[in-house]
């Protein structure tokens, strides 16, 4: 086995290890609901949206999975439920497939992008500064020189969790005073990656989703900023979602879309919840590419999210 095998072999293992859970609730509840049925009928249809939506998949993205799924009994006059896992499995491939939530989602540096600037909201406790630094991890390990901007100025704590990421990870990380202006740090990380002639920029910004209206403002004028420096930044806005608090995600994807142009989405602490199915009605519902999913706490335990992998280890291969 080659050491890109070894690797390719190791993620696989972590991906169905943190999905584990949700797995596990899942096809549980799909077996109490074909007990003693021997073809998928409206019983059964109505216990796979309970499934569902208990899995946290959402309301929305359910019934599309399962008027999906009647149509395909519809069509062939009969279908046994031993067939039901396979094409469940099938129907939530080709949403994600749809959904733009492609095999090859990693952030990649365009040449002619320098340096690329990544802007990163989420609320504070999702696990932003640790996605952030994983994140940095990556690009450094594929060659990058990375800049980090501590512009979550409101808490002493996202400061130094940054520091800390940056040293570990050994990249440097432009930071200010307690109570700076976050669009000042910004201006000086860029300014700093800029005269270094660094590959990538990770902003962290502040969490608070108290006020949506300063929450855009002072979004709005940290982008504005880093324009006068990069004309095009951010090229990207990556919003974190902790995903094992199931609906409260939706709501916090709802509060920062409309806050902010989001591009990408990377959803965090699925090994320790059975929720993973919120990855599926996000996906859905908001049509933002999942870029990255968190698996762990390790450094390496950050994955570029691929349909076809997340979906084998949710259903089996």
């Amino acid at each position: 086995m080659g050491i890109f095998d070894f690797f390719s072999k190791q993620k696989k293992e972590n991906l169905d290890k943190g999905l584990e859970k949700t797995k596990e609730n899942m096809f549980s509840k799909l077996s109490r609901i074909v007990v003693g049925k021997s073809k998928v009928d409206d019983d059964v249809l109505d216990g796979l949206e309970e499934v569902l939506i208990t899995s946290d998949v959402g309301v929305d993205t359910t019934l599309k999975v399962i008027a999906r799924i009647e149509g395909r009994v519809a069509k062939d006059k009969y279908v046994n439920t031993s067939e039901l896992t396979s094409i469940l499995r099938e129907e939530i491939a080709k949403l994600l497939t749809e959904n733009n939530s492609t095999d090859d989602t990693e952030f990649s540096v365009p040449a002619d992008k320098k340096p690329y600037v990544i802007m990163v909201v989420g609320v504070n406790g999702v696990g932003k500064t640790t996605t952030i630094g994983k994140l940095a991890n990556q690009f450094k390990a594929n060659g990058k020189s990375v800049y980090l901007g501590a512009a979550d100025t409101f808490r002493a704590a996202a400061v130094e969790q940054l520091v800390i990421w940056g040293e570990r990870v050994g990249v440097p990380v432009i930071k200010q005073k307690m109570g700076a202006d976050p669009a000042s740090v910004a201006f000086d990380t860029l300014s700093s990656a800029k005269a270094n002639d660094a590959d990538v920029v990770i902003i962290d910004t502040a969490g608070r989703l108290h006020n949506k209206v300063g929450l855009m403002n002072e979004l709005s004028k940290i982008k504005s900023v880093m324009s006068k420096i990069v004309p095009d930044a951010p090229h990207e806005v990556l919003l974190v979602l902790d995903g094992s608090t199931g609906q409260n995600a939706f709501e916090q994807a709802k509060q920062f879309t409309a806050a902010t142009d989001v591009t990408a989405l990377a959803i965090t602490k699925l090994d320790g919840t059975a929720k993973g199915g919120v990855v599926i009605g996000i996906s859905d519902q908001f049509k933002i590419p999942v870029k990255y999913i968190g698996l762990g706490e390790g450094i390496n335990d950050l994955q570029a999210f691929r349909r076809k992998e997340f979906v084998d280890s949710l259903f089996g291969e």
